[in-house]
C-alpha cells in the first residue's frame, strides 16, 4: 500500500467526528488517523472504543510534539484558527483549516505571513465545496469567457434555519468571543468562498447587517451586502437563519449570457448568439414593439444548457482530504490553498461592522 499521511484531527465535534469516519471507512485511502485531539473529557471513553489504538490528547501542543502526526485538521471554533494553524507549521505539520481561516482579517493575514516562509509544509481550507462539480464546471465557464465578462451577481442562501434551541446548546455558540461570528462565520462561508472563487473579489462591500434580529443571539443573523467589481459590475449576498422555506438561488449574468443555479445542484447556462449590447443596438422599431407586446422570440438569440450535479454525502470533504494528502505525499495541486482562505473573511462584513453604531457598513477589500 502506498505511503499514508497520518493526520491529527483537531476537535472531535460533528465536522472533526465525520472526517475521523470517511478515514476509517476507507475513503481516504492516502490518509490513516494518527491521533485526536480533545479536551472534553467526557468525549474520552467514546473516542477510545471508536477509534482503538489511536492515541488521544487534550493538550494540542502535546499532540504536536509526540510524533504521531503529519498533518494535521483543525475543528475548533474559528478564533482559534490561525493562532493553531500557525503552532503546527511552526512545528514543520501541515495544517489543513476549516472554514472559516479565521475571524479576523488581521490574524488570518499572520497566518498566511508565517505559512509563506514555510513553502516545503502543505497549507490549506477545508472549502468542500470547490470539490463540487457543479460549481468546479460553472468556474470552468466563467474563466473560459463562455458568457462574457460579469455584469451582475445575485446569490439568496437562506437555507440555514436554525431554531434557538441551537444556540443553546453550547454557551460559546453565537457569540463574539466564543464563535466570533454568526451566519456568515458558521452557515455562509462556503458560499463567500465560492462567491469570490468563482466571480472575483470585489473592490468594495456595503452591507446592512441585523444583529439578534430573529433569534435571541449578539451575532448576525441576518446579512444582506451590496458589492462593487468595478468598471460597473455589482453583486448582491443575502443570508439569513430565519427562513423556515429557504433558498439557494446563484446567478451570473455575463454580456454574453447568464448561469442560474438553484439547490447547488443545478445550473441553466444560456449563452447569447452575440454579446447583448450588439443585439440591443440592432433592434429597429418594429422589433421594440414586438418586445413590448411580448411577439418577440428571445430564444432565437440564445441557446441553453442545464447541468446537474448530485454529489454523494461526505464525497466533497473526502474529496478534500485526498487532495490535501496528495499534496504532502506528492505534490498535487491544493484544490483551495490555505492562503485563499483569507478572500472569504474579507468578504465577511461582520467583523467590521459589529464595532460600529450603525448596522451597515462600506469596507473596502
Amino acid at each position: 500500500m502506498a505511503k499514508q499521511v497520518r493526520l491529527g484531527i483537531v476537535g472531535l465535534g460533528a465536522q472533526g467526528s465525520m472526517y475521523a469516519q470517511l478515514i476509517t471507512n476507507g475513503i481516504v485511502p492516502n490518509m490513516e488517523i494518527g491521533a485526536v485531539c480533545e479536551p472534553n473529557p467526557g468525549m474520552a471513553e467514546i473516542i477510545r472504543s471508536r477509534y482503538p489504538g489511536v492515541e488521544l490528547y487534550v493538550d494540542f501542543s502535546a499532540m504536536l510534539d509526540s510524533g504521531d502526526v503529519d498533518a494535521v485538521v483543525i475543528c475548533v471554533p474559528p478564533f482559534l484558527h490561525p493562532e493553531m494553524a500557525i503552532a503546527a507549521l511552526e512545528r514543520g505539520i501541515h495544517a489543513l483549516v476549516e472554514k472559516p481561516a479565521g475571524v479576523y482579517t488581521k490574524q488570518v493575514r499572520e497566518l498566511n505571513d508565517y505559512a509563506a516562509t514555510k513553502p516545503e509544509l502543505s497549507f490549506a481550507m477545508m472549502f468542500n465545496q470547490r470539490n463540487n462539480p457543479l460549481y468546479g464546471r460553472i468556474k470552468e465557464i466563467i474563466d473560459g469567457g463562455e458568457i462574457g465578462g460579469i455584469r451582475h451577481t445575485n446569490w439568496i442562501i437562506t437555507t440555514w434555519w436554525r431554531p434557538q434551541a441551537y444556540y443553546e446548546q453550547s454557551a460559546w455558540r453565537a457569540t463574539w468571543g466564543g464563535e466570533g461570528g454568526g451566519v456568515l462565520v458558521n452557515q455562509a462561508p462556503h458560499q463567500l468562498d465560492l462567491w469570490q472563487w468563482i466571480c472575483g473579489l470585489p473592490r468594495s462591500v456595503y452591507a446592512k447587517v441585523g444583529y439578534g434580529f430573529r433569534r435571541d443571539i449578539a451575532v448576525e443573523d441576518e446579512v444582506i451586502a451590496i458589492v462593487d467589481y468595478g468598471e460597473g459590475a455589482t453583486g448582491a449576498f443575502v443570508t439569513a437563519v430565519h427562513d423556515l422555506v429557504g433558498t439557494d438561488r446563484f446567478e451570473i449574468l455575463g454580456d454574453n449570457g447568464k448561469i442560474v443555479v438553484e439547490n447547488s445542484t443545478t445550473a441553466v447556462i444560456t449563452r447569447l448568439t452575440r454579446p447583448e449590447r450588439e443585439i440591443s443596438d440592432e433592434m429597429s422599431p418594429d422589433d421594440v414593439q414586438r418586445v413590448l407586446t411580448g411577439q418577440l422570440d428571445k430564444g432565437t438569440f440564445s441557446a441553453s444548457e442545464v447541468i446537474e450535479f448530485d454529489s454523494a454525502g461526505g464525497s466533497q470533504h473526502a474529496g478534500v482530504l485526498q487532495n490535501f494528502a496528495a499534496n504532502i505525499l506528492d505534490g498535487a495541486p491544493l484544490i483551495a490553498p490555505g492562503a485563499e482562505g483569507i478572500n472569504g473573511v474579507r468578504l465577511a462584513p461582520a467583523g467590521q461592522a459589529r464595532r460600529c453604531r450603525s448596522t451597515s457598513t462600506r469596507t473596502p477589500t
